[in-house]
């Protein structure tokens, strides 16, 4: 249907998730690989590059669940002890994240750092952990949203957070552009931030 539209000459702007081939105007979103990624490095920075993981993933048939399954993957170095002992598809769910959280707890003796795909899920993870007694893990999010992430960071319930960013300003602005006649990229890749208990009454920290 993108392509179509976009395929009699209307303007398409896609927003966040990718569609195949390449017949819309301009996308816009953050790079969930480099987002994964940096999620990664700092599970090696909280854990000193030793201990055992827990990955609860967003849902896998998706590009961002895909792709921040694949940064993270990439943001543990090579000579690491790092292990992860449980992962399971949450599909973005906070109660599926509970779930499978419970479970992992129920397996597995020692999880030093939760590394959830959003930060319901982190925030499932935290509920589960509690609730086993256990709530001495470093849980780890993305999205960063003010009442969900961010909270929870200032709140001490997760380790950290990183921003997807939402696009919606980026996409009214592009928007314009184009209903002004101007030529816009085709691609454009918003930034994140982490938030740590640090740094999170200061508006966080820019990746690069």
């Amino acid at each position: 249907p993108v392509a179509e539209v976009f395929a009699a000459g209307v303007p398409v702007i896609v927003l966040d998730r990718r569609v195949s081939g390449d017949q819309y105007t301009t996308f816009i979103g953050a790079d969930n690989v480099k987002i994964g990624r940096a999620a990664g490095e700092h599970a090696r920075k909280l854990l000193g590059g030793k201990g055992k993981v827990v990955e609860l993933k967003g849902l896998m048939t998706s590009s961002p669940g895909q792709d921040r399954h694949e940064g993270f993957i990439a943001g543990l170095a090579p000579d690491d002890d790092l292990r992860i002992v449980f992962d399971a598809d949450m599909a973005w769910l906070e109660g599926n994240a509970r779930k499978e959280m419970s479970s992992a707890l129920a397996r597995e003796s020692e999880i030093d750092l939760v590394y959830a795909h959003n930060d319901p899920g982190a925030h499932g993870a935290y509920l589960a952990a509690k609730q086993a007694g256990r709530e001495g893990l470093k849980i780890i999010g993305i999205d960063a949203l003010p009442h969900e992430g961010v909270q929870d960071v200032k709140d001490g319930k997760l380790a950290a957070t990183f921003l997807y960013p939402t696009g919606g300003r980026e996409a009214i602005d592009t928007a314009l552009a184009i209903l002004e006649g101007g030529k816009v990229p085709k691609e454009i890749t918003l930034g994140t931030r982490i938030y740590t208990a640090e740094n999170v009454a200061t508006g966080g920290s820019a990746i690069e």
